[in-house]
């Protein structure tokens, strides 16, 4: 399976004051703003990222990290096969991401993803 990023998702009803400290205080820089979701990225390590978000547009659980993968589809069925909890279903967002969440053995909700052909999101 090949894993293109990992990124922590922090959830907060303060995006405008996170954009601000991590801005600020670290110098990342946005290269996501959906108004609910927000994504941060090192200028200097681009794969250094955190997402700050109010809320999951498309799900009622907020996920605590996101995997992008390059082969959403086969992870899928792969944790399907192996009976792993998958609480939010395989779903086309509008956004342009392909995925699901999965629930580790920790009660940890993964957003498991990837950018579909042609998406520009990040």
């Amino acid at each position: 399976m090949s894993i293109h990023r990992v990124v922590p998702d922090l959830q907060s009803e303060h995006l405008d004051e996170s954009r601000e400290f991590y801005v600020g205080l670290f110098g990342f820089t946005v290269v996501m703003d959906l108004g609910w979701i927000m994504t941060l990225a090192s200028p200097t390590n681009p794969a250094a990222q955190l997402t700050v978000m109010r809320h999951d547009a498309s799900s009622q659980l907020v996920p605590q990290v996101s995997v992008q993968v390059a082969d959403v589809d086969a992870l899928h069925a792969e944790a399907v096969r192996r009976g792993v909890p998958v609480v939010y279903p395989l779903t086309d967002e509008p956004w342009g991401v392909r995925r699901f969440f999965v629930r580790d053995p920790n009660g940890v909700v993964i957003n498991v993803m990837c950018h579909r052909v042609g998406s520009s999101a990040s």
